[in-house]
C-alpha cells in the first residue's frame, strides 16, 4: 500500500483522508461536487489543528498530513493508487454506478473497498471486474476519533485481500474485526435496534426523551442517551439502516418505530439539520417532543 484513492468528500471521506493522510499514506481525494470538496478541506485543517491543540500531534505532522491529501473531480486521478475506498451516498445504485466507472481506471492489482454500513459487499462486488479483490471496509463516525473498523468479506474475496486490508487498517491506529457480509454487520445490527427501541419508547409514552436519555446514560453508563445518539448519527442513518435490516431479515423486531419515519418526513434529520429529536438552535439542545 503506497497510495490511497476515496471517492466521495463527505464527512466519512474526509475523516478516513484525515487518518490516511497522518498514518503517512499520500491520499487522492475526489468528488464531483466542488463545494463539498472546499468544504471538507476547512474541516480536515479544523480538525487537525484541534489534535494540535490537545497535544495529540504537533504541528509538523500535521503540516506533513496536510500536504499528503490531493483533492479533484476526476475519478481517472485514481489509477496510481493500490487501494481506493468508496465513501459516496449510502444508496446502492449511486455506489454501484461508481464502482463500475471506477475499476476500469485502476491497476489491475488494486483493491476496492466499499464503507458501507448496511449494503451487500457481494452485490457491490458485482458491480466491479475484480470481486476477489474487493472487501467491505466500515469506518465509525466521526472516523479520526472512533478505533473500530469492521472488515467485511465478500463471497468472492480472496484471502490476500482480507490480509492486505486488515494489515492496512492496524498501520491506520484501527483497531479491524472481521465480519461476515450480513445486513448492518456487527455495530448497526446490535445498536440500532437499541435506540430504535428507545424512539418505541417514547413513541409509546413511557417516559419522556431527557428521561430515556438520562436512563441509559446513568443505568447503562453509555456516553450518550440513544435518543441523542440518533441525532448524531443522523436520522435519515437510523431510518435506512433499520430499514436494510427488515428487509434482508425479514424480522418483524427490525421494523422501524413509526415516529422515526415521521421525523425524517419532517426532514429533522438530527444535528445536521439543527433538529431533531432535541432542537439545536439554542445555546443548549431542547427536547422537539
Amino acid at each position: 500500500m503506497n497510495k490511497v484513492g476515496i471517492i466521495g468528500a463527505g464527512q466519512m471521506g474526509g475523516g478516513i483522508a484525515i487518518v490516511c493522510a497522518l498514518a503517512g499514506f499520500p491520499v487522492e481525494l475526489v468528488d464531483r461536487d466542488k463545494t463539498r470538496l472546499a468544504a471538507t478541506a476547512k474541516r480536515i485543517k479544523a480538525i487537525l489543528a484541534r489534535r494540535i491543540e490537545r497535544g495529540r500531534i504537533d504541528k509538523a505532522h500535521a503540516d506533513k498530513a496536510q500536504k499528503l491529501i490531493k483533492s479533484g473531480n476526476a475519478i481517472k486521478a485514481m489509477a496510481d493508487c493500490d487501494i481506493v475506498i468508496e465513501a459516496v451516498a449510502e444508496k446502492e445504485e449511486v455506489k454501484r454506478a461508481v464502482l463500475a466507472e471506477l475499476a476500469p481506471h485502476l491497476g489491475k492489482n488494486a483493491i476496492i473497498a466499499t464503507n458501507t454500513s448496511t449494503i451487500s459487499i457481494t452485490r457491490l462486488a458485482a458491480a466491479t471486474d475484480r470481486a476477489d479483490r474487493f472487501i467491505g471496509l466500515h469506518f465509525m463516525n466521526p472516523v479520526p476519533a472512533m478505533k473500530l473498523v469492521e472488515i467485511i468479506r465478500g463471497i468472492a474475496t480472496s484471502d490476500a485481500t482480507f490480509k492486505t486490508v486488515r494489515d492496512f487498517t492496524v498501520k491506520l491506529g484501527k483497531e479491524p474485526v472481521r465480519v461476515e457480509d450480513f445486513p448492518a454487520f456487527i455495530v448497526h445490527r446490535v445498536l440500532m435496534p437499541m435506540i430504535n427501541e428507545a424512539i418505541y419508547a417514547l413513541y409509546e409514552g413511557v417516559a419522556t426523551m431527557e428521561s430515556i436519555d438520562q436512563a441509559m446514560r446513568l443505568g447503562a453508563n453509555h456516553p450518550m442517551g440513544p435518543l441523542e445518539l440518533a441525532d448524531f448519527m443522523g436520522l435519515d442513518t437510523c431510518l435506512q439502516v433499520m430499514q436494510a435490516l427488515n428487509d434482508g431479515l425479514a424480522d418483524s423486531k427490525y421494523r422501524p418505530c413509526p415516529l422515526l419515519v415521521k421525523y425524517v418526513e419532517a426532514g429533522w434529520l438530527g444535528r445536521k439539520t439543527g433538529r431533531g429529536f432535541y432542537d439545536y438552535s439554542g445555546e443548549k439542545p431542547v427536547p422537539t417532543r
